[in-house]
């Protein structure tokens, strides 16, 4: 499985209990790795003041063209993760939270007008072109409640290297894209209110052929 990598920090804080930790991952595509890189996800669960919490961060199959496939991979992570436990993983969670290269593109618009609509500003119009906010709407991914924040951000994927300009060999729809998403879901029977103060891309970066996305997701246990 490529490298995957999950952080989750805290506060050295009497306030903060945990009572429990558990990691898991899970391989996903590439034969076991004999033919070509698997993508896959690693998982943390833990519960702190008695707020149940899954985190996971995933890379899901590259291309246009492989959205049934994605689709397919989310479903595998979804029932394999901490199955040994339960079986989903979310039944048992009150906050969880998805993150990564999840690789969905966008769909049924050409390359020359979607780099016209964000000259322009209106990138915002894009949003309906993007596969993962197709195939959500049409129950394939995400079920149960799942929320994003609004893409008010341009497509992260594809840069050139070393700078915030679009890759200028990039001649296909498929390479202007929201690839890094963050998605969470609140159990609504769990008391907890949650509030998505940002979502955002880090355009400052340029290391990459893509800009990382950030959330700042705040939630509370009512007592």
């Amino acid at each position: 499985m490529q490298s995957l990598h999950l952080y989750v920090l805290g506060p050295k804080n009497s306030e903060f209990e945990r009572k429990e930790l558990r990691v898991d991952k899970c391989a996903v595509g590439g034969c076991g790795g004999l033919i070509r890189r698997k993508k896959g996800a690693v998982g943390v669960y833990i519960v702190i003041n008695r707020i149940h919490m899954v985190f996971i961060s995933c890379h899901l199959s590259a291309h246009a063209h492989n959205v049934k496939e994605r689709n397919s991979q989310w479903r595998h992570i979804s029932y394999s993760l901490f199955a040994k436990n339960r079986s989903p993983y979310a039944t048992a969670s009150h906050v969880t939270v998805w993150l990564g290269d999840l690789n969905y593109r966008l769909h049924g618009i050409s390359t020359l007008a979607a780099r016209s609509l964000i000259h322009k500003n209106l990138h915002s119009l894009l949003t309906s072109k993007d596969q993962l906010l197709q195939e959500a709407e049409r129950g394939q991914v995400f079920r149960g409640y799942y929320c994003e924040g609004t893409l008010s951000f341009k497509p992260t994927y594809k840069y050139n290297v070393g700078s915030s300009n679009y890759d200028t060999q990039a001649t296909r729809s498929e390479y202007l894209s929201w690839t890094d998403r963050i998605l969470f879901k609140i159990d609504s029977s769990s008391g907890i209110d949650a509030v998505l103060h940002s979502y955002e891309s880090q355009d400052q970066s340029s290391s990459s052929h893509r800009k990382p996305v950030k959330a700042h997701l705040c939630s509370r246990l009512n007592n």
